[in-house]
């Protein structure tokens, strides 16, 4: 068991919290105030419950999260008896280095994580006293129920500190991917592409933005669950990419050309699976192990969705609303 302080008590740090605790840390939540933690660390017990209730958390949890949360009275009392302090102020330099330089000289030892979705930590490292054991730890909102997070430490970070967060992350059930310093790592890179292309299709007439969504979550997306872009395109063939890419290019010179490593992936003749391996390898021999996964999941997926239904954007207007 690991003494935990979270420190920014809101819907994000507070899903945090949920998740150590349910892990089995002792959790203190810190914030402006400790009358803001305390009410903060309320709603975190009334989320559990409701979760519970919900069937979105295992029998039990709620009782675990309401005995292991608690707030403090301040930022520094919640720092200085962890040994793992993870940061989840809101996403403005100023108020994030004021808070890391404050529990960073609270406690001169603890490993320390910053939840940032796209600040440099380089940049982030620099208040921070003995600065080698701080790194970023990226959870996605909701984060009881995202189950990746990006690690990721800087060019000073001791690799000790690495292990710590890793292991904690990873021992409460999540899925960890170690991730260079770079501005907006890779969930946000990769997400921010995407919603700046939408934008486009809808600025420039091609579709509207409820039909993106629907064609976004409904053909590629759906993929998404279970295959990255590179095992993606290594399914689909590599050739055909650069056939596609190809197209994109005479269209759009500006915005799509041959990605290099897909252009000598293909001059060499690695096509993906149908050949073996591409970005992924894999064993010839089981591909039809793959495509049968595959299919098996898709048609799972389908069978999901169909029971959920809808969401509440999709389900067209309310009878208030027509009136």
């Amino acid at each position: 068991m690991t003494n935990i302080a979270i420190i920014g008590s809101g819907y994000m740090g507070g899903g945090i919290a949920q998740i150590f605790a349910l892990a089995g840390h002792d959790v203190v939540l810190a914030d402006v105030s400790g009358e803001v933690a305390r009410a903060n660390a309320e709603r975190v017990h009334r989320e559990a419950a409701e979760f519970e209730e919900q069937g979105l958390f295992r029998a039990g949890a709620a009782a675990i999260i309401a005995e292991r949360i608690t707030a403090a009275d301040s930022i520094e009392e919640a720092a200085a008896g962890a040994d793992y302090i993870e940061e989840a102020v809101p996403e403005r330099i100023d108020i994030k280095h004021d808070t890391l330089r404050r529990v960073s000289e609270a406690n001169a030892t603890a490993v320390i994580g910053s939840n940032t979705s796209t600040i440099s930590i380089a940049k982030l490292a620099e208040p921070v006293v003995n600065s080698e054991r701080f790194l970023g730890v990226h959870f996605s909102n909701p984060a009881p129920f995202i189950p990746g997070v990006e690690i990721i430490p800087h060019a000073s970070t001791d690799e000790t500190a690495v292990e710590v967060a890793g292991a904690l992350v990873s021992g409460a059930g999540k899925t960890v991917a170690r991730v260079a310093d770079s501005v907006g790592f890779v969930l946000n890179r990769l997400q921010y592409a995407l919603f700046d292309e939408a934008t486009k299709l809808v600025e420039e007439g091609v579709a509207s933005a409820e039909d993106v969504d629907n064609i976004a979550r409904s053909t590629f997306g759906f993929r998404l669950p279970f295959f990255g872009p590179f095992a993606i395109a290594d399914m689909a063939g590599l050739d055909v990419y650069a056939f596609c890419y190809e197209s994109l290019h005479g269209g759009y010179p500006d915005r799509f050309q041959t990605p290099e490593m897909l252009a000598k992936l293909v001059e060499a003749g690695t096509l993906g699976t149908k050949t073996g391996g591409g970005f992924r390898d894999i064993d010839p021999a089981r591909i039809d192990e793959l495509v049968a996964y595959r299919n098996r999941v898709y048609a799972k997926m389908a069978e999901v969705l169909d029971e959920v239904g809808p969401s509440p954007f999709d389900e067209g207007p309310t009878e208030e609303q027509h009136t």
